[in-house]
């Protein structure tokens, strides 16, 4: 949709997430993006993605190769402006500031905004830093804010340092999204008034995720054209579980001897487990059936979805994983753990299965079940068919209109009204 077709009188909206893609980092905050952006289609909109700094951060980087990348201060990405504040963080200490901080890296740029008249809403992406940060400069400046649940508020939320702050800003803000039930539920925990939440999940672009033909996909990534094939999309990261799929490899590999292993992903603002992981399949002599693809390109990636039997994903936690309705849009079941909003998007036992997290005996199972199991291909990507994109955008856009009109103007604050 381009400018031109923009909702009349439609609020110009600011996105202010600190996970956004960039030259440096280019997979870092994919979702976020695929959301505002589409949301741009719609909306006046620009992006500000405060990047945190510190002054020993290249010390940093040589004891830990790839941590805080850094980025570059302003791109141009599908023709929106994306800006790169800097904020001072240091790592692992005084998180407790980190909201803060980053509200006052962004206020230069979102002061400058304002006076242009290119800020009516912000919308914030994670309760924390980003979502208290939002609702600072929404009280500074004048203006509603949003802030979007995305799975890390579960764990912030039992932060004795964080929890008070996590609520402050929800509080604060004019709505709360959720990407999923189990998400809102923890800001209804926190106090948050019911009737400023709303669950708006991710969606899927099934004009770039479908099934391709699987011998030729086989062919092109030189997989065996017959046998099983597993496959894990994420980051690598503890979280993931990539390590503890492979546990199970070995036991899986007696009753099917030519499986194999996709491990999809790269490095991530969380870590990078990739030496971890390439131990592991060494020390396990599982170098013949894991194969390590690093971060692939959405095209590339239908293409490794498509040569594969089933997705799995043994997750410590998940707001709404986008990728599970990618892998449904390609045809695959998902096995995944009970966690966060996972049993809301494989709801049903056509579509996988979930089990409880840590539980190695039943994750076995499962894969096992699921590689012997004739599945309904066309049933699973008619469910992820459910869940496109636009129906997100379109409760998103009626969810800008109402607070654009409802909101009554507020006066600016002063820059030090921090509390």
């Amino acid at each position: 949709m381009q400018a031109s077709e923009r909702t009349h009188g439609a609020p110009h909206i600011v996105v202010l997430s600190s996970l956004f893609p960039n030259e440096m980092q280019p997979g870092a905050g994919l979702f976020v993006r695929e959301r505002a952006f589409r949301l741009g289609a719609r909306f006046p909109l620009c992006v500000v993605s405060p990047v945190p700094w510190f002054p020993l951060q290249g010390l940093l980087r040589k004891l830990r190769p790839g941590a805080r990348p850094g980025a570059p201060r302003r791109e141009s990405q599908q023709g929106f402006d994306v800006g790169f504040p800097r904020f001072f963080s240091v790592p692992m200490l005084l998180r407790r500031l980190d909201g803060l901080a980053m509200a006052l890296g962004a206020w230069p740029q979102l002061r400058r905004l304002k006076r242009q008249g290119r800020l009516d809403v912000i919308d914030a992406h994670f309760g924390y830093p980003d979502g208290h940060a939002a609702s600072l400069l929404g009280r500074w400046l004048g203006v509603p804010v949003t802030i979007t649940l995305r799975g890390t508020e579960s764990r912030h939320a039992l932060d004795p340092q964080l929890r008070p702050l996590l609520t402050a800003g929800l509080k604060r803000a004019d709505r709360v999204f959720a990407v999923s039930e189990s998400l809102r539920q923890v800001a209804l925990q926190l106090g948050v008034d019911p009737a400023r939440t709303r669950v708006v999940g991710n969606g899927v672009d099934i004009a770039r995720f479908y099934p391709l033909p699987k011998a030729e996909c086989r062919a092109a990534l030189q997989l065996p054209a017959e046998g099983p094939v597993l496959i894990t999309v994420g980051g690598l990261v503890e979280r993931k579980g990539f390590h503890r799929v492979m546990a199970v490899l070995p036991e899986l590999l007696r009753s099917f001897p030519a499986l194999k292993y996709m491990v999809v992903g790269g490095s991530s603002p969380e870590g990078d487990w990739s030496v971890q992981l390439q131990q592991m399949a060494q020390e396990l002599q599982l170098q013949d059936c894991v194969k390590f693809t690093g971060q692939l390109a959405p095209d590339e990636l239908r293409k490794v979805l498509s040569a594969a039997d089933v997705f799995v994903l043994s997750t410590r936690n998940e707001g709404w994983a986008n990728v599970f309705l990618e892998a449904m849009a390609c045809g695959l079941p998902v096995i995944t753990t009970n966690v966060g909003g996972n049993a809301e998007v494989v709801c049903r036992p056509e579509l996988g299965a979930v089990l409880p997290f840590g539980d190695a005996p039943a994750l076995t199972e499962a894969l096992t079940t699921a590689l012997r199991h004739p599945w309904d291909r066309a049933a699973i990507r008619q469910h992820a068919e459910e869940h496109v994109w636009d129906r997100r955008i379109d409760d998103l856009a009626q969810e800008f209109m109402a607070l654009a009109r409802h909101s009554a103007p507020r006066p600016q604050m002063a820059r030090g009204a921090a509390r």
